[in-house]
């Protein structure tokens, strides 16, 4: 006989809830069951639920949650390991700052509170909730195979697949319906718009199976599906994604296109990567609705915009935008097209893949595997009389050699390079085999950027920040005294994270005639990094710390993304 049920089982008998012989027939029944002795009362019908939870939530002091009307947050369920949350039937349900909200059926044990402390780090506060709605949102959480069934995504009704071929889409609609991979691959992709992520990553490993969101730049994990979906669930997605469900064993590039209702549409770039436990996959999103084609709201500092303005104006010239893997160089690119996209304008485009769809502007989509590179792509646009091309991407000496030249003959070239900041795109060019004359004469501008969290503006408020922290950081000591620090402190509009989407930083180095002239002499990227930085050049991590003072980011976001000058 359990302590803890004795204890409320005489509770509720001195609140006049049970009778004594009820109390003793449900703890008899509770040595064969093993249930909880609150479970025992109402099954037996000695209680009703409602009264039970009532009864100890004023006993206890604790609130009482419904939790099919609680919307919990999926990050913070997993806070708590699962044998843990099954073992208490306590979930963490929601984070308020440094307090997390637990809901539990049982409050008569303290250890509970003093585990998940230890735990996780966080100070508990406890709420009430019936042991069947914790158990279904454990099963909802914690173990696909039996939660699948439990999703509520609010799946709506008019949810299609959309493809070139003009695939019917009636399977996806009635896939709610339908097997747990189904439901779950179509979860997975209307959850990771509502949670405003850019990315989804399935993951296979041996014994384990994972999928995380990218939010605002950062991966958190949002659920483990049972092992057995592993595959299935790749060949749904392949199915969705046009591409070849029996190829396991080489990489695979796919497109889908949702249509969600009310006229909103969602594209999802899919990749396919063959690992030694299955196939990863990684579906970006592609949202049309939030592309931002209007530079002035991109993040540039009033001299930056003007310098990049003056230079994608001109009508002929190089202009470079570099940066790792979703640092937000695409974005930028389309902006200046959109800037640029006038009736008296060819402009072509060498992409891959495509990622947003212009008016007036000729996309073509790179297909390597029958020999439509960049390259091949660049010598027919030449002879397509444009004057603006632009390439997704320099990746080899053939494709930089056309566009320098193209850039030489009269037209304006935009394209992006990976490189860490713009004074080393010169060394980069240089070291594919242009030679200084052509890297001097083309180059019009090189720009390089990074995303940063910005501070959530819901519960964003001013901070300290040591001084000494700053001038590390690089920031001047007459800038310390105009900063204003600011912090998100987490709330349901972030997530608890404290931060609520993102803000470019730009580094942006206009080609003067003492920057050729250094290009020419074969100067260093250091070397030319000082001199544009002495023409008034505003680096990666000063940007930063620019956002900083605006109270926009955070300094160990800035940290986080730039490197030391």
């Amino acid at each position: 006989m359990s302590v803890m049920a004795t204890k409320i089982g005489e509770m509720l008998l001195k609140g006049n809830l049970i009778t004594s012989e009820q109390l003793r027939s449900a703890l008899e029944s509770q040595k064969s069951s093993k249930e909880r002795i609150g479970t025992v009362l109402v099954k037996a019908g000695f209680v009703k639920e409602p009264e039970l939870l009532a009864f100890l939530g004023r006993q206890f002091n604790l609130p009482v949650v419904d939790l099919t009307q609680y919307e919990i947050n999926p990050d913070v369920v997993r806070l708590l390991p699962e044998d843990m949350v099954q073992k208490n039937l306590a979930l963490p349900i929601n984070r308020v700052g440094t307090k997390l909200i637990v809901a539990v059926a049982d409050p008569s044990s303290m250890a509970i509170i003093d585990g998940i402390g230890f735990k996780t780090g966080y100070s508990v506060e406890l709420v009430l909730a019936s042991e069947k709605a914790i158990t279904d949102a454990i099963n909802k959480f914690f173990d696909q195979s039996l939660g699948i069934k439990e999703f509520n995504f609010e799946q709506d009704d008019d949810l299609e697949v959309v493809r070139e071929e003009e695939l019917d889409s009636a399977d996806l609609e009635r896939g709610v319906d339908d097997a747990p991979v189904v439901k779950l691959a179509n979860f997975l992709l209307t959850d990771a718009i509502k949670r405003r992520a850019s990315d989804i990553h399935i993951e296979p490993y041996e014994k384990e199976f994972r999928v995380r969101f990218r939010i605002d730049g950062v991966l958190y994990e949002v659920m483990r599906p049972p092992l057995k979906l592993r595959t299935p669930l790749a060949s749904r997605l392949k199915i969705m994604s046009s591409l070849d469900i029996a190829e396991r064993r080489l990489p695979q590039d796919g497109r889908i296109k949702l249509k969600m209702g009310k006229g909103m549409e969602m594209d999802y770039r899919v990749s396919v990567l063959p690992t030694i436990y299955g196939e990863k996959i990684v579906m970006r999103l592609l949202d049309k609705s939030n592309l931002q084609l209007d530079m002035t709201k991109l993040g540039f500092e009033p001299d930056q915009l003007k310098d990049f303005m003056e230079m994608i104006h001109k009508p002929f010239g190089m202009v470079l935008v570099t940066g790792p893997t979703g640092s937000g160089k695409t974005t930028t690119l389309y902006s200046a097209l959109a800037d640029l996209n006038k009736t008296a304008e060819n402009i072509c485009t060498a992409e891959d893949p495509v990622e947003f769809n212009f008016a007036g502007i000729n996309q073509v989509q790179m297909k390597e595997e029958i020999g439509l590179t960049f390259a091949a792509a660049l010598r027919s646009f030449l002879r397509q009389d444009p004057d603006i091309i632009m390439v997704g991407e320099i990746r080899d000496y053939e494709t930089a050699e056309i566009g320098v030249k193209a850039a030489l003959t009269g037209h304006l070239v935009l394209s992006t390079l990976h490189t860490n900041d713009a004074p080393s795109t010169v060394t980069r060019l240089l070291n594919m085999g242009i030679e200084p004359f052509l890297v001097s004469s083309s180059l019009n501008l090189i720009v390089a950027q990074r995303l940063a969290r910005r501070v959530c503006k819901e519960c964003g408020e001013p901070v300290t920040v040591v001084p000494k922290a700053l001038l590390e950081a690089g920031m001047k000591p007459e800038r310390i005294k105009f900063a204003k620090p600011m912090k998100g402190k987490g709330c349901d509009n972030c997530n608890g994270s404290g931060y609520r989407g993102r803000v470019a930083l730009y580094e942006v180095m206009p080609v003067k005639e003492d920057l050729k002239e250094l290009i020419l002499r074969g100067g260093s990227a250091m070397e030319i990094k000082r001199e544009a930085a002495r023409l008034g050049m505003k680096t990666l991590r000063q940007a930063g710390l620019s956002k900083l003072e605006e109270g926009m980011t955070t300094l160990e976001e800035v940290l986080r993304v730039t490197a030391s000058d």
